[in-house]
């Protein structure tokens, strides 16, 4: 039997890794949610909405570095735009798969569901471009080569793409064939000049910092960069938005580089080095303590994914790969100058106090342990954890550049799929959580089994951190019982619990620790009970807006 234009498409997906697509149905999608259903080798993860299903999508593309979302013409691609714009944001390849009415129907421009009622049928398809890297219409006479371009263009650039297939074509079979686009090369000679220009840097710098950035996790490119840095004795830091991109048990690690806000020793470290060697990292405001980071452009070495700048002098078409290998065989091993990194430090109260800041995050670290992927909602419970040390082979992800308030919840589910022999651990606050609570359904639905923390807060902390007037109406939320949620989710067999002093608290962690269930416990605080990074922040924002 010949293939079908969606059929190429998905052996083409699970070439590349992705054997999972999020998703919500549409008749105009029939055709391709029938193929996934249909083929033995990709599963259909159904979502409760749109939304969740691109947040899942991106979750698991950090993961397993793509993913995929199907959804359906007009209604469902725009409630998903906003998740494929933060995989935009954060450099995730992400396949949109679109199921859109009959070409016959469009050209005719008859007047059917789901459309403006003007006739228009390619309106959507353009709202889509500034969020994703390339797109095409899916057709038995390009699909072939249209798959090979948009799967280039995905991992070149790191981003998502748009693949539209009309209702009457996406079973029909394919005519030709193309072969995989070759990945970039590249050029030698500006390849040797970089690799040497680096290497004579540091041979003249008398102390070096590595700032790995989020870039090289995306490319799949850890274990080259932890060559080099054993290979050369490099010291590094990590900024917020890439921490645990290489391990921090590995002694090369000082500590976490937040511009101004926080561990001034790290601080100084990085800026007084005659050379800082930037690989991949992004200067968000965010990374960089709201802009605070004082990094000398003369003393800075920027390597990105396709190009590299040294000095006042860009090279093109040096790849990231091919420089990490050339400067792991060229640099020879060193004794830099190091220093310590900091912990989070031992949790304060105990029996009946009250669960603040200082009892919280030292207790969510000590509860981590070796290999867990710990999804961390962006906000006031990220900067919880954002100076604690990871265990090793363990992995923190937030959304700092896009920063989509929900975005965790569905996120670790879309993670748990991605990797289910791992322990996912998911820390939410109240307020995001409401946005896409629906999505703790999916766990259970699908026999995995998280360890969900929500910090009951009583609202938007870090609005309220963030905002003039903290006590405004807007930072205030409705009134839920977090822990009866699961069950009614059917989760039925899960441990909940809700804690709201030290002692319930230390309690629940040892019952968590041991589940072999799902978790979930609700953890209750002040309104204020906000980390030392999220105070800095808020008094970074005070001082710029006054």
């Amino acid at each position: 039997m010949a293939t079908t234009v969606i059929q190429h498409v998905l052996r083409r997906l699970r070439d590349i890794g992705v054997t999972d697509v999020f998703g919500v149905p549409g008749d105009y999608a029939f055709a391709v949610n029938d193929a996934i259903c249909h083929d033995p080798d990709v599963n259909w993860i159904g979502c409760c909405n749109e939304l969740n299903a691109a947040y899942a999508a991106e979750g698991y593309a950090r993961i397993r570095g793509a993913g995929a979302l199907c959804t359906t013409y007009g209604v469902g691609e725009l409630s998903a735009i906003n998740g494929v714009a933060g995989a935009y944001a954060e450099h995730l390849p992400v396949f949109h798969l679109v199921g859109t009415p009959k070409i016959t129907i469009q050209e005719s421009h008859a007047l059917m569901h789901h459309t403006l009622g003007n006739g228009e049928y390619d309106l959507f398809r353009r709202m889509s471009e500034p969020v994703v890297c390339a797109h095409a219409v899916m057709t038995p006479q390009n699909v072939a080569y249209e798959t090979e371009r948009l799967i280039a263009e995905a991992l070149y650039h790191l981003r998502p793409v748009y693949m539209a297939f009309p209702a009457d074509l996406a079973a029909a079979p394919v005519a030709g064939e193309a072969r995989p686009i070759a990945p970039p090369q590249s050029d030698p000679d500006a390849l040797a000049h970089v690799t040497e220009a680096i290497a004579e840097a540091l041979a003249r710098a008398r102390s070096a910092c590595v700032l790995p950035g989020v870039l090289i996790a995306r490319a799949g490119l850890q274990p080259a960069l932890h060559e080099l840095i054993d290979a050369s004795g490099l010291p590094f830091a990590t900024m917020f938005m890439d921490k645990s991109v290489l391990d921090e048990t590995h002694p090369g690690y000082v500590g976490m580089y937040d511009g101004a806000l926080m561990q001034p020793e790290v601080r100084a470290f990085v800026e007084e080095a005659d050379m800082v060697l930037a690989v991949g990292t992004l200067m968000t405001d965010f990374n960089t303590g709201g802009f605070t980071s004082r990094l000398d452009p003369a003393k800075t070495i920027s390597v990105g994914k396709h190009r590299v700048r040294v000095g006042e002098k860009t090279f093109f078409n040096v790849e990231l790969a091919d420089l990490l290998k050339a400067l792991t065989t060229r640099l020879p091993r060193r004794d830099w100058p190091m220093i310590a990194p900091k912990t989070l430090g031992a949790a304060t109260g105990a029996g009946d106090d009250r669960i603040d800041a200082g009892a919280l995050f030292p207790r969510l670290a000590a509860f981590l342990r070796e290999n867990d992927i710990l999804i961390a909602e962006t906000g006031t419970a990220s900067m919880g954890l954002g100076f604690a040390q990871m265990p090793t082979g363990a992995n923190f992800y937030n959304q700092t550049l896009w920063g989509s308030i929900g975005w965790a919840t569905p996120a670790a589910f879309g993670a748990a799929v991605a990797a289910p022999e791992r322990r996912v651990v998911l820390l939410t606050g109240d307020g995001a959580h409401q946005f896409t609570v629906q999505e703790i359904s999916q766990f259970a639905r699908r026999g995995l089994k998280p360890v969900v923390f929500v910090v009951n807060n009583s609202g938007y902390l870090i609005e309220r951190l963030l905002c003039r007037e903290p006590e405004s109406a807007y930072n205030d939320i409705a009134r839920w019982r977090y822990h009866l949620l699961p069950q009614a989710f059917g989760c039925e067999d899960w441990f909940t619990a809700r804690v709201e002093t030290c002692a319930e608290f230390d309690r629940a962690l040892e019952a968590a620790s041991r589940a072999e269930t799902g978790v979930y416990i609700e953890i209750v605080t002040d309104a204020d009970a906000a980390s030392a990074l999220a105070l800095k922040m808020h008094e970074a924002y005070a001082k710029n807006a006054s």
